[in-house]
């Protein structure tokens, strides 16, 4: 059975948005300076063709998730820098090797793995992973004398690449540890381009690069902003993330409308019953394409450009919502579950929506959607 049989509903990708965020982020850093984030299949958008067309904009590396990604991205032609950012397990190093990727380099196990992969006649070049503060992965500022002995006893290992990950970004409450992490990473810079002065150093992600301008330094990794999602959203620093777009949406088809009389119940479990005579529309997206059946009762969809409130049960393939307001509303519509043309003075779904409403954020929604459906490139 092909994937798009599974579910009729279907993740519309706008490269042209996605581009258009790139240049705009380009913009707050500076021209070179980013390497686009797109690891766990370009967070749900499809890995390949969103490597296309951040390429086609001028990404100069980029940042993936595991070795396969990374080794897929080549065997499709690309010649950029490309970093995994999750490293190596012990079967990738010599993968990594081969199709000269830059694997991070977390600890000195990792430090002996890469040298065994590395060739007398061409360099390894490595990212160095330096932890200064989220306790995951990474060397610590004490382990800097070490790091450098054993690199220089390492003639096959390049280093061209610090990198660490902010915390607490996006928390404007947080802005004094944030500052610690962005003055103990500047430590390790120095510390390193004093013996490799060609190093690149990499700590800001989307939030950080918005809002942290100190944060930058040579290289800036965006993520969720890449996608359209303001990391700052429901902070004071708003602002600074405004004006990105949305670049999935979800649509599935209407298959039914009908009638449901006042006291009347919807879907299983008598969770919902009719307060009136209402028209409701069936919509084929349910939990087996995505849609949370925790969102039950708890969600919007987007009809006809206007807001249609779910109601019932959500399930494995279906969901329903009242159309009553929506005179217009019949079988052959599309319902947008993120997204879609809205009328005027009325805001289609966001991802970052349904995350609030799930207690989640919205890298899940997008990742979960762009997963479970199949994408449909605009």
């Amino acid at each position: 059975m092909s994937a798009g049989t599974v579910t009729p509903s279907r993740c519309h990708i706008d490269l042209a948005a996605l581009q258009r965020n790139f240049a705009r982020l380009e913009r707050v850093a500076q021209p070179g300076a980013l390497m686009p984030v797109i690891k766990s299949d370009a967070y749900g958008h499809g890995l390949l063709p969103v490597a296309r067309a951040l390429a086609q904009a001028g990404a100069r590396r980029f940042a993936v998730g595991t070795v396969d990604e990374g080794v897929a991205l080549r065997r499709a032609g690309f010649s950029q820098e490309i970093v995994p950012l999750l490293g190596c397990l012990s079967e990738d190093w010599r993968a990594a090797a081969a199709h000269t990727l830059t694997p991070l380099i977390a600890d000195f196990e990792d430090m002996d793995r890469a040298a065994a992969c590395s060739h007398h006649d061409r360099l390894f070049r490595v990212a160095l992973k330096w932890d200064t503060g989220m306790n995951r992965l990474g060397f610590s500022l004490e382990d800097m004398p070490d790091v450098v002995e054993r690199l220089r006893l390492t003639p096959g290992i390049a280093p061209v690449l610090a990198i660490s990950h902010m915390a607490c970004a996006d928390m404007p409450e947080k802005i004094a540890f944030s500052r610690e992490q962005t003055e103990c990473f500047a430590t390790i810079s120095g510390a390193l381009r004093a013996v490799f002065p060609d190093i690149a150093c990499s700590l800001a992600n989307s939030a950080a690069m918005l809002a942290l301008p100190k944060s930058r330094f040579d290289v800036c990794r965006p993520g969720i902003a890449l996608y359209g999602g303001n990391p700052l959203a429901d902070t004071v620093w708003a602002k600074r993330g405004a004006g990105l777009e949305w670049v999935m949406s979800v649509s599935a088809p209407v298959v039914r409308t009908r009638l449901v009389r006042a006291g009347r119940s919807v879907s299983y479990g008598q969770m919902f019953i009719a307060p009136k005579d209402m028209t409701v529309a069936v919509a084929a997206a349910g939990y087996a394409s995505g849609v949370a059946h925790t969102l039950s009762n708890r969600m919007d969809v987007l009809i006809d450009g206007h807001r249609a409130p779910q109601t019932g049960k959500i399930c494995m393939g279906l969901l329903m919502a009242d159309v009553s307001a929506i005179p217009g509303a019949r079988a052959g519509d599309t319902a947008w579950i993120l997204g879609g043309n809205a009328a005027p003075g009325v805001s289609p779904v966001t991802a970052f929506e349904m995350a609030r409403a799930l207690g989640t954020i919205p890298y899940e929604i997008l990742c979960r959607m762009g997963s479970m459906n199949p994408r449909v490139y605009d």
